[in-house]
């Protein structure tokens, strides 16, 4: 849903790639990024074959998967924008491409002829935005120490893109510089190389009904996330909430009809019997600690949920001012 530019970069260069695999391989040479071309017989054609469709399906894979991750800028920005970036990422990577292979043989003596096909360049530009504008969430830990956010995938997808060819590390570097020189607001070069707004109206007249999908309806609007994965945690967290007032409600109508406080020996018993073993263990080496100081804000926000002061006051001493154990224990009791 809104992003059919991404939707057809998706489809279309995946399609013609595993054609030229599947049925017409005598076809490859067309769209091969053959450098020794351009330069010597000036075949500025290959530039666009050569850059555009995949002859890899690994590479067409893992960079299907990237530009799938990366329509939440088509979503954020509006297709025109982003496909101006695109086209500005496409065009100076081609220009860094051609200055990065002639300063690898200048420095270490090694002759590029060709360079993995396909439409790298953009998609590692599109690396830059992605770890600047998108937020970090962490979702869990691997071994205690290793974070794992929304955004590893991601990065571990281009890592495996990053490794399929002997030079595409060329493609990935002249991409991230590209990337980094159109998102750049001193070089302004998102000014000179964009779609203009003519280009933009004949494409969504005519292309835009083809790739573009109705929005789905089975989900329910929360919030304005960042991206789909912190949408989904809103929509999460709002399930949560709605599961917790209507627990609550329960919980107060119980206590109405029962008529009495909660009974806190029935909730913490072993806490409190093994303090009091303690205190008969030592009875002369420690007194009795003082009450836990209770945050007023935890107990507002308890008394927001129906539950009385002096319950929220018992349960956050009891749970050692927790007040996710204190909620849960006021719930199921």
């Amino acid at each position: 849903d809104k992003a059919p530019l991404s939707k057809s970069l998706l489809l279309v260069p995946s399609a013609i790639s595993i054609l030229l695999t599947l049925l017409f391989q005598h076809y490859q040479k067309f769209f091969a990024y053959n450098l020794q071309a351009v330069k010597e017989d000036f075949q500025i054609w290959r530039l666009v074959c050569g850059r555009t469709i995949c002859l890899d399906l690994k590479d067409t894979f893992c960079s299907s998967l990237l530009i799938y991750n990366f329509r939440i800028f088509e979503r954020r920005y509006g297709s025109r924008k982003f496909s101006s970036f695109l086209l500005g990422a496409w065009m100076l990577s081609a220009l860094f491409d051609l200055l990065l292979v002639e300063i690898t043989q200048y420095i270490f003596g090694i002759t590029i002829n060709s360079l993995p096909s396909g439409f790298l360049g953009p998609v590692f530009a599109l690396f830059v935005p992605f770890y600047s504008s998108i937020p970090r969430v962490q979702v869990t830990q691997v071994l205690g120490h290793f974070s794992i956010t929304n955004k590893s995938l991601v990065y571990i997808l281009g890592l495996q893109l990053l490794t399929s060819g002997s030079y595409i590390w060329i493609l990935a570097l002249s991409g991230l510089i590209s990337g980094i020189c159109y998102n750049s607001s001193i070089l302004k070069v998102h000014r000179i190389l964009c779609v203009p707004r003519w280009v933009a109206k004949i494409f969504s007249w005519t292309l835009e009904p083809v790739f573009s999908s109705a929005e789905p309806t089975n989900e329910v609007r929360v919030g304005m996330g960042a991206t789909v994965d912190i949408q989904r945690q809103q929509r999460m967290e709002l399930l949560d909430r709605q599961i917790m007032m209507s627990q609550v409600a329960q919980m107060r109508r119980q206590r109405q009809q029962q008529g009495g406080m909660i009974n806190w020996n029935r909730l913490f018993p072993p806490l409190r019997h093994r303090q009091n073993a303690n205190y008969q263990d030592h009875p002369s080496e420690q007194g009795i600690p003082p009450p836990t100081e209770v945050s007023e804000e935890q107990v507002a926000r308890l008394m927001e949920m129906g539950f009385s002061r002096g319950d929220a006051l018992e349960a956050l001493r009891a749970s050692n001012n927790d007040l996710n154990v204190a909620t849960n224990f006021l719930l199921q009791h």
